[in-house]
This record gives structure tokens, C-alpha cells and sequence, in this order.
């Protein structure tokens, strides 16, 4: 049994404390800290169980510092935002704790986001003796194992990689945003890239598009090019991947909300002075903007999130689809929290549950495809996530 520190009280944060005080047998100790400590209080409230709770400023790293030193976990789970993932993981070096998140550095004053930043500390956390496991959340996370399930199952060699994340559900709001609103317009409204034959090859936002036929119902749908981290880990620890790319679903109102958003400059990261004073657009605008923890109640239809892998095994060529499909509803009746914080979370747990365990180990920074994916994807089938896989 291990005792767990989340750092995070948001629809993800709220996951993943559902989800360990469900396994007492894992997770000995629970505390949830946040800036605002109320709402880890009303998370806290909903649990199964007592767990403790903490306001904790994840910017300051004396701060963090002080509440790891006092709980002394075992694991850390970081599901703050993506701008504090440096200062924890610094309150972890300081403290000797594990770590782990569900998405890759980026900083707060530029849209750009990579791995480098988090790979540089391999070699501190390695000398210190701990573990930092990056991107255990579904695209990256979940995306990452499938892949390394994959090659260790069914390819010699893989060849390519898509990456399809389709939210078929439906929250009834005019604009909104299923998770974190300014990580989310941040990441969508960012240049495209995809790696082919060797090198990064950048496309304008959302300017690359085609129709995919999803199963089980949910049927065709337009999904575009982005870019996303999962795909840097993948070329690096991968070997013989030739394409690698990521495709995401938007409604047309969506967009068409996005469009005339970025118009008026209200996506923008930069501040701009109003009545004396400066703002930041798109900051201002995620004020405005539903929070994603909100949408649990009123959210219908599924997610499926998925990778379409081609390559070789015994000489032959094959194509190979493993899959999830999550329902917004039922994640809600076990959480009440919609499916895409649910697809997020859980595999949160999981990759902390399968560092106490010990079936997963190493000090170092890692990424999830350079573990055995066999146990992940046993949990993920006992946890709540089951995966379909098919020969195509």
C-alpha cells in the first residue's frame, strides 16, 4: 500500500480521487490539494471514503515542498495545469517523491509545448533515485500503451500511426470546452505538425482534414490534424516509424465559435491593458466560458479514442485498430464527471497504481510506451476503460 498526494481538484482531479479511494488496498492514504480549497473539500465530501485535503499554490515550489514533506507520500499525481508540471516536478527532486502527470510541460506566455523541458530531468530524478512517469492520461497515456501493445503483440515493425480522438457527445452549451478552456483553444488553435520520413512536417491550425468511420454506432465523422506531445515520445522510442500523426472530431458549431473567437482577439495569450489595467484575452475568456467540471450533468454520447497502426509482422503487411469508447453518462452515475475528465483520470490512477505495485519501476523521467504494456491494459479492462481491438 502506498500513500497518494493529487495535486489538481478540477473534473480530472475529481477522477482521479474517486478512482484511488476506491482501492484502499493500492492507495493506503489519499490526500487532494489545491489553490482552492474548497473545492478539494466538496470532492472530498462525494468519496467513499476519508481522504485528507490541502490548499496548496502549485507555482510555489516551498509550498509544495512544505505539504509533501508534511503527508509524505509515495506518489505525487500532477493534474494541475500543464505550466506547474516544472515546480512539482522540483518539489519531487527536493523531497525525493515520485511523479507523475497527464500532460507535458508548456510555458504560461508562448502556445508551444514539448517533452525536452521534462526529458532534462532524467538524469536528476535518476541520481536522486525516484520515478517520473510523463503523459498517463488517455491521448497521451492511454494512446502511448496501445502502441507499445501493438508492437509487442501483433507488428515487427510498425510502420505508421494514427492517433483519432473522437468526443461524440453532446453538453447543449452554444461554446464550450471539455476540459481546461485555455489549454484546450491553446492546443486547437496552434499550428499542426505530423513526422513523416524523418522529419516534422508543420501545417496551418486545422487546415488538414478527412472522414473516419468510427465503431459501434457512432459513424463517420470529419476529424482534422493537430499536433500532440504523445507523437514525440512515440518516433523517439519506437523504432521504424515512417508517419506519425494525430486527428481530433469538431462540430462545425464549434469551430465556427472558434473562428469568430480568434477574429475578435480573443484567443490570444498575450495582455492587452483595458480600463488601466492588463488582461489576458484568452484568459478572460475561460472566466466567461462553462468550467469542464460542470458539464458532468448534462453531457450525452460517447467518446472513442483510438490508434489505426499499420506496419509488418512475418514479412506481411497488416493494419491494426485498438480502441475505447467511454459513455458521458455512465462515467457520470460512477463519478460525476463527464467522459472526457473520466478517460483522463483513470489512467492517472492506473499508471500510480502500477508504480506502487512495482510492475512499473525505474529512476528517471519516463514515457508510458517504455514500460510492459500487459498490465496497464489488464487495468484499463478492470477500471473502466475496456479496449476493443480488430484486424482490418
Amino acid at each position: 500500500m502506498g500513500k497518494v498526494l493529487i495535486i489538481g481538484a478540477g473534473g480530472v482531479g475529481q477522477v482521479v480521487a474517486f478512482k484511488c479511494a476506491k482501492l484502499p488496498e493500492v492507495f493506503s492514504e489519499i490526500c487532494l490539494a489545491s489553490r482552492t480549497l474548497e473545492k478539494c473539500n466538496r470532492i472530498a465530501e462525494m468519496l467513499p471514503r476519508k481522504i485528507r485535503t490541502a490548499q496548496v499554490d502549485a507555482d510555489n515550489v516551498p509550498e509544495l515542498v512544505s505539504l509533501i514533506e508534511t503527508f509524505k507520500p509515495d506518489v505525487l499525481i500532477n493534474v494541475a495545469l500543464p505550466y506547474q508540471d516544472l515546480h512539482i516536478m522540483d518539489a519531487c527532486l527536493a523531497t525525493g517523491v515520485d511523479y507523475l502527470d497527464t500532460a507535458n510541460y508548456e510555458p504560461r506566455d508562448e502556445a508551444r509545448f514539448c517533452y525536452q523541458w521534462q526529458w532534462d530531468y532524467h538524469d536528476r530524478f535518476k541520481k536522486r533515485g525516484i520515478m517520473a512517469l510523463l503523459g498517463s492520461g488517455f491521448d497521451p497515456g492511454v494512446t502511448n500503451v496501445f502502441c507499445a501493445w501493438a508492437r509487442k503483440k501483433h507488428f515487427d515493425t510498425i510502420r505508421e500511426i494514427d492517433i483519432i480522438d473522437c468526443n461524440a457527445g453532446d453538453h447543449g452549451h452554444p461554446f464550450a470546452t471539455n476540459f481546461n478552456p485555455e489549454i484546450n483553444i491553446r492546443e486547437v488553435t496552434a499550428k499542426g505538425r505530423y513526422y513523416e520520413s524523418g522529419k516534422w512536417i508543420e501545417t496551418d491550425p486545422l487546415s488538414i482534414s478527412k472522414t473516419f468511420d468510427f465503431p459501434e454506432g457512432i459513424g463517420p465523422r470529419k476529424i482534422y490534424l493537430l499536433y500532440h506531445e504523445e507523437l514525440e515520445s512515440l518516433i523517439r522510442h519506437i523504432p521504424g516509424v515512417n508517419r506519425a500523426r494525430f486527428w481530433m472530431t469538431f462540430s462545425d458549431n464549434y469551430l465556427k465559435h472558434l473562428e469568430v473567437l480568434q477574429n475578435v482577439g480573443m484567443t490570444r495569450i498575450d495582455p492587452v491593458v483595458y480600463n488601466g489595467q492588463e488582461i489576458v484575452p484568452l484568459q478572460f475568456l475561460k472566466a466567461l466560458l462553462p468550467d469542464p467540471a460542470s458539464l458532468g450533468p448534462v453531457t450525452k454520447g460517447r467518446t472513442c479514442i483510438g490508434c489505426l497502426i499499420k506496419g509488418l509482422k512475418e514479412g506481411r503487411e497488416k493494419k491494426y485498430y485498438v480502441y475505447n469508447i467511454c459513455d458521458h453518462e455512465q462515467t457520470y452515475q460512477e463519478v460525476q464527471s463527464q467522459a472526457v475528465s473520466y478517460t483522463t483520470g483513470v489512467p492517472a490512477m492506473i499508471g500510480a497504481m502500477m508504480m506502487l505495485t512495482g510492475k512499473w519501476r525505474g529512476h528517471g523521467v519516463f514515457n508510458m510506451e517504455e514500460f510492459d504494456p500487459e498490465p496497464f491494459m489488464d487495468a484499463l479492462n478492470r477500471h473502466g476503460l475496456p479496449w476493443t481491438e480488430t484486424i482490418l
